[in-house]
């Protein structure tokens, strides 16, 4: 395994890792191509052309309909151990409780003349969400289902339609249809890959389409819900995923390890990173990089990763690790330092914060509350989490007193002239009549 260390004695240095880092953003064109062309094949051919994809790609055999019919979902809830039906109610619970924190309220204010100002909040009629299948189903990826399903029922969200793909023998791993049934989905579709954000986006002769497409996919999926964008809503553009970890003298090494581990592992693109300014943390954090990676299923995965996009950096001090955490802009940020909450304050970029030692990224991906589809590639300087508000629209309010426009109209229909509206100026004069 190889990892490499870093010594960075100077901000102007930064430039070596920012430059590597942005490499992981270097588009495949050929990709768009393809998917322009199966999203058009959809949108002409409809379930008749998903279904050939699905035969091409995952399923061989698959037949229409492409819905899970419901007594199915009720199905999985009995053949799923008990003690994972529990571990994916209690997730769940702290997700919801999260959640329903970030309700928005409509609202109004009312002027001494009369008129009333406002917005008004409310949920979009259809979300659709794009579950991974992961390894062909066999590695199911529950927690993509119940972080973007919860968001969008807190939100308020009447509709709900899931897609994942199906497995070989064209079913659906029985964990995702339990969670789903778990929520009160009943919705279902076995379908995935670009052609499965075409069916949402544009409806088929099967599924209806939605308003709004959320959820993580790999580049074929992210490129065509970009495609889609403007037609509906999205939640973002996701690239591969990302740790960084701010760690001081006080860290544990194998704890740093692990963390950085856990990341590298979901796949060769995947980003882990450490600053520190201890010199003797930084190689006892590459050494156990080296005896744990060893150890993993999936080591190969993590070697390639860390060789191609991981580093152990070493700074002056760790106020300059923090002012390069900030440029990186992380999706995730562990802050394994003596008093994380000191530096809590001057961290302005990343998708989530992770703080202190028993914070791990994965109890916040997997447990804690907050959602995990992040923005990566450095958008967290202007992109957020998905939240309720991913499936919410605001809408002014405007109901203007008779004394208000009157009083106004000299000065709006002067605004509108200095634009040569003769049209609009005249729309408000009318209202000096009344």
């Amino acid at each position: 395994m190889s990892c490499r260390l870093l010594s960075f004695s100077s901000e102007a240095m930064w430039s070596e890792l920012l430059n590597r880092l942005a490499d992981r953003d270097n588009p495949d064109h050929t990709v768009e191509s393809d998917v322009r062309q199966m999203i058009e094949r959809v949108r002409k051919g409809g379930d008749a052309a998903v279904l050939d994809y699905i035969r091409q790609f995952d399923c061989p055999d698959m037949q229409l309909p492409l819905r899970v019919a419901p007594e199915r979902l009720n199905e999985a809830m009995q053949t799923v151990p008990a003690e994972d039906l529990e571990c994916i109610r209690r997730a769940a619970e702290n997700i919801r409780v999260f959640h329903e924190s970030q309700k928005e309220r409509s609202w109004f204010m009312t002027r001494d003349d009369g008129t009333i100002l406002g917005q008004r909040v409310s949920p979009v009629d259809r979300a659709g969400l794009y579950v991974p299948g992961g390894r062909g189903g066999n590695t199911p990826l529950i927690s993509s289902l119940l972080m973007t399903a919860i968001p969008a029922q807190v939100a308020g969200v009447q509709e709900i339609a899931v897609v994942t793909p199906p497995r070989r023998d064209g079913t659906l791993n029985p964990h995702i249809l339990a969670a789903a049934a778990l929520l009160g989905i009943t919705e279902v579709y076995a379908m995935g890959g670009a052609w499965a954000i075409a069916a949402l986006a544009y409806g088929t002769e099967s599924i209806r389409p939605v308003d709004v497409i959320a959820g993580p996919g790999n580049i074929w999926v992210t490129t065509a819900k970009r495609l889609v964008q403007g037609h509906v809503g999205i939640d973002m553009i996701a690239g591969p995923s990302e740790v960084l970890i701010l760690a001081d003298h006080t860290a544990d090494p194998v704890w740093v390890a692990a963390d950085m581990l856990s990341q590298a592992e979901h796949d060769v693109l995947a980003s882990a990173i450490c600053i520190t300014d201890d010199a003797n943390l930084a190689n006892r954090v590459l050494a156990e990089l080296d005896r744990q990676s060893r150890e993993l299923p999936r080591a190969a995965i993590v070697e390639r990763s860390l060789e191609d996009w991981g580093a152990v950096i070493l700074v002056p001090d760790m106020e300059a690790a923090v002012g390069l955490a900030n440029r990186v802009a992380p999706e995730h940020l562990e802050v394994l330092m003596d008093d994380p909450w000191t530096v809590m304050p001057r961290i302005r970029h990343a998708g989530a914060i992770f703080l202190g030692p028993h914070s791990p990224e994965p109890l916040g991906d997997y447990f804690a509350g907050p959602n995990h589809v992040l923005p990566t590639l450095a958008t967290s300087r202007f992109s957020s989490a998905l939240s309720v508000q991913t499936f919410c629209k605001r809408t002014s309010i405007i109901a203007a007193s008779r004394d208000f426009a009157r009083a106004n109209a000299d000065t709006v229909a002067a605004l509108a002239r200095m634009e040569q509206l003769e049209a609009h100026a005249r729309s408000m004069e009318n209202r000096k009549k009344a």
